[in-house]
Order: C-alpha cells, then structure tokens, then sequence
C-alpha cells in the first residue's frame, strides 16, 4: 500500500505509522494538512502533498488538523471527500472529523442517541451565557467549541468570574460552550476503539485538577473496560462515523457514566505505555483490511 499521512514535521505518531507500515512492507509519506492540493488528472483524483508526493494513494491517514480560514478547512473536507467517494479510504472520514472537532454538534448527536451526555449549551453572546451560566447552578465548564488535550478548558463556579470569560469570548466573536460541571473525583476514562473493537483503556486521574487529560499532566493507569463502558464507547463512535476514535467516560458521584467527548484524532502514546500495546501496528493492519 502507498499510505499518505497527514501529520505535522515532528509528529511521533508519523513515525510511530511509519516504522509499522514499513515493518508490514507498506510505503508512507507525510504531508501537511494545511499544504494539500486536490487535483483532478484524466479524471482521477490526486492527492498533492508537495514536494514529497503526488499521485495516487491506497489510504490516508489524518493526524493533525491545523487552523484555517473557513475557505481553507472546506477544501481540506472536500479534497478528503472526493478522495473518499474515489473508494480510496480515509481514517477518519472526512464526515467524522467535521463532527468530532465540533464539541456541540458531537454533543447533539449523542444526545439524540440516547447516549448519556453533560447538560450543554453552545451560544453566541455574553448574556446567553450568563443566562445559562445561573440555570446550570453556576458551576460549569467552558471548552473551545475547537479544540483537544484540556487546552482552553476553564471551570467557572463565580458569576463575576463568569462575566469577565463570556465577555472576553464575545469580544473575539467566539461560540460560548458550557457544560454543567460533574464532580468525577479528579478521574476519567479513555476507551481507544479501532473499528468494530475496543483496543482498550486507560484511567486518567489528576490531583487539584478536574483535568484529567496526560497533555496536562494527568496520569494514566490501566482500565480493563467494562461491557458496558465498551458498549458506550463503541455506539459513540459509530454515532460520529470514526472507526478509530479516542472516547472519554466519567463517573459521577452516584456511579452515573457520561460520555464526555469523541476524538477522531485521538493521541495514544500514554495509551500504549500503559497497556503495553503496539497500536500503530494495530492500525496499520485495520488498514490493510479496509
């Protein structure tokens, strides 16, 4: 197989599905999201990615997802659709990463799933935000409707403190996403899904944090998952159409579980050291079945 892979220069997750590709006889080459060209030549899709490589490709893998202009990001999406609709497949597919990077459209879907989600709401101005802030008993937390690895998230239980962030969110024209605060005990969970599996689990805990995420210094522990937390897991996956997806869980303090969030991009280099897993390998091979 040719295997391009959508990677920033220094990506460890590139080399790591480089060397098992390579090991599995495969070729790959990276290329930045932000520098693809789509192409049409004697009616073939083409894939551009620089210098590096152009030409046709047997699968693509995406493992970054830079910032854009909405020009930009919808290029990126159709370059990937087309090359999707040409039977070449894409890991995550194209409709999958537009639904797991939007926080509150992945919310939405799993909502109306029946899966058991955070009470949320996504607005545009300071007093939306402050209205919702109080009838979620002032104690939320407010994530970029964009982002990943706990960065921007912010827990804010002050109505003054509350003004000062939606304020400061309104003025730069942002989407104000809160969700009501679950008291989790300083600890969640990351289900890694590959397909029609669950690779497995970690536990991720933090001491004076309610982040848990291991980018923000969290620590990762063995899980072993549960039927149930496998089931969850596995239904919010296919919900956002990513055969390989990184699911959060966590428990309240009556036991009540909670999907958290669904990354299609997920990162699973303390995930494999905790479970002592080859999961590159693991995905070069799920590729090779596709």
């Amino acid at each position: 197989m040719h295997i391009a892979i959508l990677a920033d220069a220094e990506s460890w997750y590139f080399r790591e599905l480089r060397r098992a590709a390579e090991g599995r006889g495969h070729q790959c080459v990276r290329g930045d999201f932000a520098a693809i060209v789509g192409a049409v030549v004697q009616n073939q899709p083409l894939l551009a990615l620089g210098a590096e490589h152009t030409g046709p490709v047997d699968r693509v893998v995406v493992r970054s997802m830079p910032p854009g202009s909405l020009e930009q990001v919808i290029l990126r999406m159709d370059v990937l659709a087309r090359l999707e609709a040409a039977g070449i497949p894409v890991v995550n597919p194209p409709k999958a990463l537009e639904c797991a990077i939007d926080k509150y459209l992945t919310t939405a879907r799993l909502a109306a799933a029946g899966l058991p989600v955070p009470d949320t709401v996504c607005c545009q101005t300071a007093e939306q935000a402050l209205e919702w802030f109080h009838r979620l008993d002032e104690d939320v937390v407010v994530k970029p409707l964009f982002g990943s690895e706990g960065r921007g998230i912010v827990r804010v239980s002050d109505p003054d403190m509350a003004w000062r962030v939606f304020t400061a969110l309104d003025r730069i024209d942002a989407a104000i996403y809160l969700q009501r605060f679950i008291d989790h005990g300083g600890c969640d969970y990351r289900l890694l899904v590959l397909g029609d599996c669950v690779l497995g689990a970690m536990r991720r805990r933090s001491e004076g944090d309610f982040r848990t995420n291991v980018a923000r210094q969290g620590v990762g522990e063995p899980h072993t998952p549960t039927d149930a937390e496998r089931e969850l897991a596995l239904r919010a996956a296919q919900i956002v159409g990513a055969p390989f997806a990184g699911v959060d869980l966590l428990y309240d303090r009556d036991g009540a579980a909670t999907v958290i969030e669904v990354n299609a991009v997920p990162g699973w280099k303390a995930f494999a050291r905790v479970n002592q897993m080859d999961v590159a390998a693991e995905f070069i091979q799920f590729l090779e079945q596709m």
